[in-house]
């Protein structure tokens, strides 16, 4: 009982601070606006861990990579501390365990892009009927603007109803169910 209690602290937390680098990767990979309450907490959030591993980690074209490598080691040190509070020892094979963590992780950061992707894109539909001039519009559309251009290009409105944030989540639907699934399936099979 005590085990389930200090997993789910644990899933909390880091998977919570994961998410926080990942939205603030994203927001910067993006070019989101800077001066919003968003990027400033999690700037205030993340700073601590973001600034000493730009030192060690170089930006890659224009990329933090930094902040995308400290969500990666995130979601491995949960996977690690969850295995071990579930009573999994890493055994004589240590180097393809490790590797199986680091693959799995890596899995589970994509998985959690792909729904970073479709809240934005929720709630940017949400706010185009309620309030379109909301103060995290910008936010969000900088956030979705990648993946809806190319589709708003090749499909038409209908009745003036855009339905290309419709097919992004048709798509992120596919690619949580298709290679994320299989993915995570054959690496959990490891274990």
């Amino acid at each position: 009982m005590a085990s389930q209690a200090l997993i789910f602290l644990v899933e909390t937390f880091l998977g919570l601070f994961a998410l926080a680098l990942l939205l603030r990767f994203y927001l910067q990979l993006f070019r989101a606006p800077p001066r919003n309450q968003l990027s400033q907490f999690l700037a205030a959030v993340t700073d601590f861990a973001v600034i000493p591993a730009r030192r060690v980690i170089p930006g890659l074209w224009g990329v933090d990579m930094a902040t995308l490598v400290l969500a990666w080691l995130t979601e491995v040190l949960l996977q690690l501390l969850v295995l071990t509070l579930k009573g999994y020892a890493l055994g004589s094979a240590i180097g393809v365990e490790l590797v199986a963590i680091g693959l799995f992780a890596a899995v589970k950061v994509l998985k959690v892009s792909i729904y970073i992707l479709m809240v934005a894109v929720i709630a940017q539909a949400v706010l185009s009927w309620v309030n379109p001039y909301s103060p995290a519009a910008p936010i969000l559309d900088a956030l979705t603007r990648p993946f809806l251009r190319p589709l708003r290009r090749r499909i038409p409105p209908i009745a003036n109803v855009d339905l290309s944030p419709l097919f992004v989540l048709i798509l992120c639907q596919l690619a949580l169910m298709v290679p994320v699934a299989w993915l995570e399936m054959n690496i959990s099979r490891m274990f």
